[in-house]
């Protein structure tokens, strides 16, 4: 696969894994925890790599005493530690490009629930994370609903036995290992791709003229806000008060899609359409309200407005890029 052709496929694996739920990493309680009883703490192999070899460990799961995290950046682990947003997180820039694979074990009687604070332990013994709490006046946007009402279907029940799990053996597909469970990703025959995380939603993809059109069977508003805050660049705060999950669909551009490639930790060349010091058409900046994820924002009957709003934030005062040895 050319090298262009590889990236799009990253970055629109990457859009998806971010919208379906299995690939969300739920929100734990704080509770009075003690440390991991022991951890391992390595370099991850980069997600292109990854990808590439059909075998993904990208993640946190918790089975029991053992806790496996896969491919997370630092900047990834402290909003977990920390029960925020990614954008809330301010420090160095390796925060986002450096990955780690993580395999600790609980002590006896702990629950999943003392897991964050655990790893805010674990970043202070082995990272050296010094740190404290400032509220700022960020620029952000607020997802809401609009004038008339949401124009989404809701997504129906899951069924007590998922038609949509993926198959163990499908012909043409690639099954992925994400380390939350697997994922099928095929080609369509018309030139998209169709990812299934079974009983988490399905998203289809296609690309014409260089806009990627996204359909997404199941997501929470939540999950739609985080996702659109990696497209646009800043912080978006999901307040239209919807509950449950939604089929959604979303145009969006070869510079939207760049830009949560890197986020990915996936390297993009200078020249790529979309990519930083581009010189191709599709590198021309348009207003963010004028951009092709707006306008599908507006089409599902929802509306993003720029606001300042107080946000509290972790500043890392300082952080070392690798940790002290296992």
């Amino acid at each position: 696969m050319p090298k262009f052709q590889t990236i799009v496929a990253h970055a629109l694996v990457r859009a998806a894994s971010a919208l379906l739920p299995t690939l969300v990493i739920a929100p734990f309680a704080f509770a009075q925890s003690p440390t991991f009883e022991v951890a391992s703490i390595k370099p991850a192999r980069p997600i292109q790599e990854q990808a590439l070899s059909g075998k993904m460990h990208i993640g946190m799961k918790i089975d029991g005493a053992r806790v496996d995290i896969g491919a997370m950046s630092l900047n990834d682990l402290l909003w977990t530690a920390f029960k925020v947003k990614s954008f809330q997180i301010t420090g160095p820039d390796f925060l986002k490009s450096e990955r780690f694979d993580v395999i600790a074990k609980l002590p006896e009687g702990a629950k999943e629930d003392q897991v964050p604070e655990m790893l805010q332990a674990l970043l202070v013994e082995r990272f050296k994370l010094t740190f404290h709490r400032e509220t700022k006046e960020l620029s952000t946007y607020v997802l809401v609903v609009a004038k008339g009402g949401p124009k989404m279907k809701e997504a129906p029940p899951d069924p007590v036995e998922s038609p949509d799990d993926p198959p163990k053996e499908e012909k043409g597909a690639m099954t992925l290992d994400t380390g939350q469970g697997k994922m099928s990703v095929r080609q369509d025959g018309r030139g998209g791709a169709v990812i299934n995380t079974g009983k988490n939603g399905v998203a289809r993809m296609s690309m014409d003229n260089g806009v990627m059109h996204m359909e997404v069977s199941k997501v929470t508003m939540a999950a739609l806000a985080e996702t659109l805050s990696r497209f646009i660049g800043k912080p978006v705060v999901d307040m239209t008060e919807l509950k449950g999950n939604y089929q959604v669909a979303l145009d969006i551009s070869m510079q939207e899609m760049m830009r949560i490639a890197q986020s990915a930790g996936v390297t993009v060349p200078i020249g790529t359409p979309g990519a930083p010091g581009s010189t191709a058409p599709g590198d021309a900046a348009s207003a963010p309200e004028e951009s092709s994820l707006f306008n599908a924002v507006q089409r599902m009957g929802l509306k993003l407005e720029s606001r300042k709003a107080p946000l509290e934030t972790i500043v890392v005062d300082h952080i070392e890029k690798s940790p002290t040895e296992n």
